[in-house]
């Protein structure tokens, strides 16, 4: 009898025997450090599960640790109670991870999903180990954060025309203080960080549709119904964009405990700069050759106004480009999307890095495999478990010195097409089981065709625990 664990540990040694429980025994707990344990994560994350005939201990040195090994023992006493009986071989495991940063990112902003989906949601990835909750808060299609300041994003901002249904006029949503906070202390008892995003200065139709001010042209606007990128950004020569910052920073500072805040700046097009007058002053004034050049202006100064609040700032890949004059500080996080290259790149200049590859197997909306028949998006291509299995945030071919840069790893699932948690849940499992892995395990350990077996059991796991799963082919 073997354990089959997800994510692989570290170390599993067997001894004789088994144990045997009638129930869920109570476990002895132990404080003191894994000396065996090399990683640099492993001191505060660390953890040594020994089962022997008559009982099992679980050591560590931090209530994070703890965690870890509780859950490493939740997976075992779903997967193996039967009848009442727990039965368990003899076994050590010590285990730590690869990367202190092991994340998902769900999109809100596309599909409001309620409070009750992401706790249960949050609960599965703590038995994956996963320890960020990235929380994609804004976009074109919906406003979700109550700005007091600013009363519109939430009362226009968060509904939209839902175009599925001729007698249902609007869709949307948004998350109160009281809602956000029950998310973040949820995630914390598992040991998982909420990081928010709100993106900045593209991705803005839902603010624009409220304060129309905002914008190049001044209107009319909306919030968008459709999916795409947009031409209507935040006026680079409006100084009120930043006192909507701030008021947008000031309450992400009061709502969210991490040190981190996620300020987008992907995917902005230049058309309305180009023909703005008051753009095309700022640029002048500002001595910048092109207007692509406004955009890292105006990420150096969200940057500095999160460090003022004692935010350190992460941003999408595109913060890297067009910023010869403004350079982006060095404690930007830089999150790489568009392959892994922008976090190569990211890496070599300095900064800490992210990696969340389209690529890669970590865009969890595309389609599992290239069918018809599959949900997900087409326009990126298929996405196996075997190409999230296969993810590498810090691969071989990295520098020592660009490598001790990389923080991890995380998977992304934005909600165009995905309007219900269930089919959620469908595109994100398996394949964040193999992630888990990807950012966990040691690369030495990885290996695919033991995955996929011990994948067999971790799917009544998830069964055990209604959660929806794809169930096709892995490659």
């Amino acid at each position: 009898m073997e354990l089959s664990i997800i994510p692989k540990p570290v170390s599993v040694k067997y001894a004789e025997g088994v144990f045997k429980s009638q129930g869920i025994p109570s476990i002895t707990r132990k404080e003191g450090r894994i000396e065996e344990a090399s990683s640099e994560a492993a001191p505060s994350e660390a953890y040594r599960l020994t089962i022997t005939k008559k009982g099992v201990t679980l050591q560590a040195s931090s209530p994070a640790g703890m965690f870890n090994g509780e859950q490493t023992f939740r997976q075992l006493a779903i997967s193996e109670l039967k009848d009442g009986i727990l039965t368990l071989p003899c076994a050590e495991i010590t285990d730590y991870p690869r990367f202190p940063w092991r994340g998902f990112m769900l999109d809100c902003s596309r599909h409001f999903y309620s409070v009750p989906f992401i706790k249960n949601l949050l609960d599965a990835l703590a038995m994956h180990h996963i320890n960020r909750f990235h929380w994609h808060l804004t976009d074109d299609q919906g406003w979700r954060l109550p700005v007091k300041e600013f009363p519109l994003l939430t009362e226009i901002g968060s509904k939209r025309h839902d175009n599925r249904f001729r007698w249902q006029a609007y869709t949307g949503g948004f998350y109160t203080e009281e809602d956000i906070s029950e998310v973040v202390e949820f995630a914390a008892s598992r040991h998982i960080e909420t990081i928010p995003e709100a993106d900045l200065p593209g991705h803005a139709s839902a603010i624009l549709a409220c304060y129309p001010g905002l914008g190049c042209t001044g209107g009319p606007y909306r919030v968008e119904d459709r999916f795409g990128i947009f031409e209507d950004v935040l006026c680079a020569g409006n100084d009120q964009i930043f006192d909507l910052a701030a008021a947008v920073f000031d309450t992400l500072c009061k709502l969210f405990p991490s040190k981190w805040v996620h300020i987008g700046g992907d995917e902005v097009l230049f058309n309305r700069w180009n023909d703005c007058p008051k753009c095309q002053k700022r640029q002048k004034e500002l001595k910048l050759k092109k207007t692509p050049e406004l955009q890292s202006w105006i990420t150096h100064k969200l940057v500095q106004m999160l460090n003022e609040r004692g935010k350190t700032a992460i941003g999408w890949d595109e913060l890297l480009e067009d910023s010869a004059k403004y350079r982006l500080p060095k404690d930007t996080v830089i999150m790489s999307w568009r392959g892994s290259k922008g976090g190569v790149k990211a890496s070599g200049l300095g900064h800490n890095v992210i990696m969340s590859p389209n690529t890669e197997g970590c865009y969890l909306d595309y389609k599992h495999i290239n069918s018809p028949e599959e949900p997900g998006q087409t326009f990126g291509g298929s996405s196996s478990v075997y190409m999230s299995y296969s993810m590498d945030p810090a691969p071989a071919s990295m520098s020592k010195e660009a490598a001790s840069r990389v923080l991890g790893g995380q998977g992304n699932l934005w909600s165009e097409l995905i309007y219900a948690g269930k089919i959620a849940e469908y595109m994100i499992f398996p394949r964040i089981c193999a992630i888990a892995e990807a950012v966990w395990t040691p690369r030495k350990e990885k290996d695919f065709e033991d995955f996929s077996r011990r994948l067999v059991v971790h799917r009544e796991r998830l069964d055990k625990l209604d959660i929806q799963q794809y169930r096709g082919a892995l490659k």
